[in-house]
């Protein structure tokens, strides 16, 4: 889908800064407010901006371990996607689902207060998943960059 150097400017500006009223953002975009509002609503019903949404800091919340978990499924059962992501998405502390095409299967990022929790949730929660062949764990260390910003 096309968008011109208006729609540019307006989602530059929102990306910057989500928090803007529509009259802020139309003068930083350099438009009117209802020339800003009726691009919201068109970029909206062609489905470029989906919506915005509360950003949680989830280490201010009390979790300090993020870990990402690389699954490979048993394929030889027929639904096994459809009753992995099923059973995964009922685990609260699962932030992320993610499917591949290679040799991972999927990719699950999920938090915890602490190892112990951690440990926990692996243990009580991931293990039993269904149909799981293979997993590994990484250790979520540093961000380096983590953004949700295009280049437009």
């Amino acid at each position: 889908m096309r968008i011109d150097d208006t729609d540019r400017r307006i989602l530059r500006q929102l990306m910057a800064e989500p928090e803007l009223s529509t009259a802020d953002l139309a003068a930083r975009a350099g438009v009117t407010a209802a020339t800003c509002w009726r691009r919201l609503e068109k970029l909206r019903d062609r489905g470029i901006l989906k919506g915005q949404q509360a950003v949680l800091d989830w280490r201010a919340l009390g979790y300090e371990v993020e870990v990402s978990l690389r699954l490979t499924l048993d394929k030889t059962q027929p639904r096994a996607f459809e009753e992995f992501i099923a059973a995964a998405r009922l685990v609260p502390e699962v932030i992320e689902i993610q499917t591949f095409l290679g040799q991972v299967d999927l990719r699950l990022n999920l938090v915890a207060r602490d190892m112990a929790h951690y440990q926990e949730v692996y243990r009580d929660r991931i293990l039993a998943l269904p149909h799981i062949a293979d997993i590994e764990a990484l250790m979520h260390v540093t961000s380096i960059k983590a953004s949700e910003a295009l280049p437009l």
